[in-house]
């Protein structure tokens, strides 16, 4: 497994389409709700394993020099429980340093709280429901 920030055609749709497939189309979202309207000053980051299909997705960027914020990160559910989504966000944390930021914010879903706990945030809010049904908390971690 190696991750990449993909940048060519084929690997940015790989990326979008398991981020589809992972955060949206399993609550019926259509396809392009899985884009952000600032995706194109993001770094994206992408898992890819041996054959180099998509296994797990995040993506980066600043709110403000100081701080960066985390969104979409999805791994592939055959391939969840094997600390996949820990090197992602490794990797981007490492990034975020590199831009000089001091701290990661992010929304995480209820069932996600535990994963990013493990990994140094802390809750500083419940915030939004998405689809009517995944309660949000705003989470931080000081790099």
């Amino acid at each position: 497994m190696k991750i990449l920030e993909p940048a060519t055609p084929e690997a940015l749709e790989k990326y979008y389409h398991l981020r589809y497939q992972t955060l949206r189309e399993p609550w019926g979202a259509p396809e392009g709700s899985e884009r952000a309207d600032d995706d194109a000053t993001a770094i994206h980051a992408m898992l890819v394993d041996e054959a180099g299909e998509a296994v797990g997705v995040c993506r980066l960027h600043l709110n403000t020099p100081q701080e960066a914020q985390l969104r979409f990160m999805g791994v592939r559910a055959d391939q969840q429980g094997k600390q996949l989504g820990n090197k992602l966000l490794l990797y981007l944390e490492d990034r975020a340093r590199q831009l000089g930021a001091k701290t990661v914010t992010l929304q995480a879903r209820e069932n996600a709280v535990n994963f990013y706990r493990r990994n140094g945030y802390e809750i500083l809010e419940k915030t939004y429901i998405l689809f009517g049904t995944i309660q949000h908390y705003r989470m931080a971690k000081q790099l």
